[in-house]
C-alpha cells in the first residue's frame, strides 16, 4: 500500500497539497472534497479511478489521502489523524488557514510529505516482515509435508518386505497395492496444497509490489 496524495482543504478549496507520482490528483480530490462535505461525515471512504480516497473531516477542514490499496483501512486514517494532529496544534496554522500565505501553505506541503514518505516506510517494512513470515511458515509446512511421506513411504516398504518375507497370499498383496493407492492419494493432496501456498505467496508479493511485475 502507497499513499500516493494528500491535501488539506478548508472545504473545497486546498489549502496545502503534495502528490508523490504523476497524475491529475486535484481535479479527482476537488470531485472528492464535494462529496465529502455532502455526506459531513467524520470519516468516508471513496474509490475513484484505481486509487482509495480517505478523508477525516474536523470543524470544516478536511484532510484527505489518496492509497492505492482498497483492503489497507488502516495506515490512510492513521496517517490523517497524525497530520490532523500537526495542524491543529501548530498556532499559526490554526490562525490562517481559512486564507493560509504562500508560505505557509508551502511549510505545510512539506509536513505531507514527510509523514507520507514515513507511513509509506513503515508500511513496506510491515508487509516484508509478513512475507518473510509467511515464507517460514511455508518451509515448516513443506518439511512437515514431505516428513510424513518419507514416514507414509518406510511403513509401506517395511509392509511390502515382510509380506515378501512370508510370502504372502493374493490378498496380502492386494492389501499392499491397496496401500500404496492410499499412500499416493496423501501424496498428491500434500502437492496440491504445498503448491496452493506457493502461489498464494507469490500473489501476495506481486500485490505488495515487492516483485517487479
Amino acid at each position: 500500500m502507497t499513499i500516493t496524495y494528500s491535501c488539506i482543504a478548508n472545504g473545497r478549496a486546498i489549502l496545502a497539497d503534495l502528490a508523490l507520482t504523476g497524475g491529475s490528483y486535484q481535479e479527482t480530490a476537488a470531485t472528492v472534497l464535494r462529496l465529502v462535505l455532502l455526506r459531513a461525515e467524520p470519516k468516508t471512504t471513496i474509490q475513484m479511478g484505481s486509487f482509495v480516497y480517505h478523508s477525516l473531516f474536523i470543524d470544516g477542514i478536511i484532510y484527505l489521502c489518496a492509497s492505492d490499496d482498497m483492503l489497507d483501512i488502516v495506515t490512510p486514517p492513521a496517517f490523517l489523524k497524525h497530520v490532523s494532529d500537526i495542524f491543529l496544534r501548530n498556532p499559526l496554522m490554526s490562525q490562517e488557514h481559512f486564507s493560509p500565505s504562500n508560505a505557509v501553505a508551502a511549510d505545510f506541503q512539506q509536513v505531507l510529505g514527510k509523514y507520507m514518505m514515513k507511513y509509506n516506510k513503515n508500511q513496506d517494512d510491515s508487509s516484508i516482515s509478513t512475507l518473510r513470515n509467511q515464507v517460514t511458515d511455508v518451509k515448516i509446512v513443506m518439511t512437515q509435508n514431505i516428513d510424513r511421506i518419507l514416514e507414509s513411504e518406510e511403513r509401506v516398504n517395511i509392509f511390502s518386505d515382510r509380506t515378501d518375507d512370508l510370502q504372502t497370499t493374493a490378498k496380502d498383496s492386494q492389501n499392499t497395492k491397496i496401500l500404496r493407492k492410499i499412500w499416493w492419494k496423501q501424496f498428491k493432496k500434500i502437492i496440491i496444497i504445498t503448491v496452493a501456498i506457493l502461489l498464494s505467496i507469490i500473489i501476495i508479493l506481486l500485490s505488495t509490489n515487492v516483485i517487479p511485475t
